[in-house]
């Protein structure tokens, strides 16, 4: 489970990477950039989550 979020918090510093030196001059295209990667670290913290669940619902089976 580590380097899943590893790679979330890599995600997230990529994200505040690009609001802050990396915007785009077209203010219509910077919003749209910003929430497609918004998107996906939703999806991707929902990813996660889905796998946690998962994981516990098996260890309670063996219980």
């Amino acid at each position: 489970m580590k380097t899943p979020l590893i790679l979330y918090g890599l995600l997230i510093l990529g994200f505040i990477a690009y609001q802050l030196f990396f915007r785009h001059p077209e203010p219509r295209i910077h919003e749209a950039i910003s929430i497609l990667y918004t998107s996906v670290l939703f999806l991707y913290i929902g990813f996660l989550a889905y796998r946690v669940l998962k994981g516990l619902k098996k260890r309670q089976q063996y219980k």
